[in-house]
């Protein structure tokens, strides 16, 4: 993108002005293979909120019917019926537009004044259905990377927990030299937690416990000795350090960035600001921006 160019002519009567070369610093050119895809999920969306279906958020009076993120797409309905309706727009739209809803990574979850009862499966065509989740279990994919049922907070916890620990094992057992080995931890398995800091409610104990393992499987595998200063293990190499990243420190950066988001962009987005306005209701342990003030607040004082 970063070669992106164009510019933009004028024909008067006399003669023909044009501009210098406009960097394209955002955004995709009109006829741009991409442009044709991102053209048929915003259709999509526009389908699917004209059925005026979903639920009512009282604070703003509007209307979520679905969430969706490239080709990963979670429908809401308050019964069957709308269920029914919103599936058949979708199906309809994909027919139409030659693409198929992957069914095998497909479930269907219902609740009850927020617990979660038993349903049957969804029939969508003739020998087509999309399957109920079973109790215990959670969606055999995910939604952008998180696990979804009930009380899936634990459960995603634990995995993440062994994906980061596998990346990380793998990229000590190539046996990289050192500074291409910390910079891989943090290209590839500091990103697998990083994901759902903001979204998984990690407490601090179990934070630093990660960071302490991750000390652990570098001095197993000869990377950094037991005695060593921890401090500088974390402070960045132009600085005099060996540039690990601090899982910890992620996880503050994170719930900071999407404190700043939501205060800055809650009064544009309608969305964003049914967050913005569920957040003042929670508890200070459950609220981002109560929790990013908090560590703000105790870092200024550090300074």
């Amino acid at each position: 993108m970063i070669y992106w160019r164009t510019c933009m002519h004028l024909h008067t009567e006399n003669k023909l002005i044009e501009t210098e070369d406009i960097k394209i610093q955002y955004g995709i050119f009109q006829v741009g293979s991409i442009s044709p895809l991102l053209f048929c999920i915003c259709l999509l969306n526009e389908q699917v909120n004209r059925l005026n279906t979903g639920y009512e958020e009282p604070t703003t009076k509007t209307k979520i019917s679905h969430l969706l993120y490239m080709d990963d797409l979670k429908l809401i309905a308050k019964s069957v019926e709308e269920l029914q309706k919103q599936i058949q727009t979708v199906k309809t739209f994909s027919d139409d537009i030659h693409m198929e809803i992957g069914l095998e990574k497909c479930a269907k979850i219902t609740f009850k004044r927020g617990k979660l009862v038993h349903s049957q499966n969804l029939v969508i065509d003739f020998n087509k259905e999309i399957q109920e989740l079973e109790q215990g279990k959670t969606y055999r994919y995910t939604y952008l990377g998180i696990e979804e049922s009930e009380g899936i907070h634990q459960q995603m916890k634990e995995r993440l927990k062994q994906e980061y620990s596998k990346s990380l094992r793998m990229i000590l057992k190539s046996e990289p030299n050192a500074r291409n080995e910390i910079t891989a931890n943090g290209a590839l398995a500091v990103p697998v937690l990083k994901y759902s800091f903001g979204i998984i409610n990690w407490r601090t104990k179990e934070i630093k416990m990660i960071d302490r393992k991750t000390r652990k499987m570098l001095t197993m595998y000869k990377m950094h000795h037991p005695k060593a200063e921890i401090d500088r293990l974390y402070v960045k190499r132009k600085e005099g350090g060996r540039g690990l990243v601090q899982i910890e420190a992620a996880n503050v950066a994170e719930i900071i960035n999407i404190a700043e988001y939501l205060n800055t962009n809650y009064k544009e987005d309608q969305f964003v600001n049914i967050v913005k306005s569920q957040e003042n209701t929670q508890p200070n342990m459950n609220s981002i921006i109560k929790t990013a003030a908090k560590i703000t607040e105790e870092l200024s004082q550090l300074n």
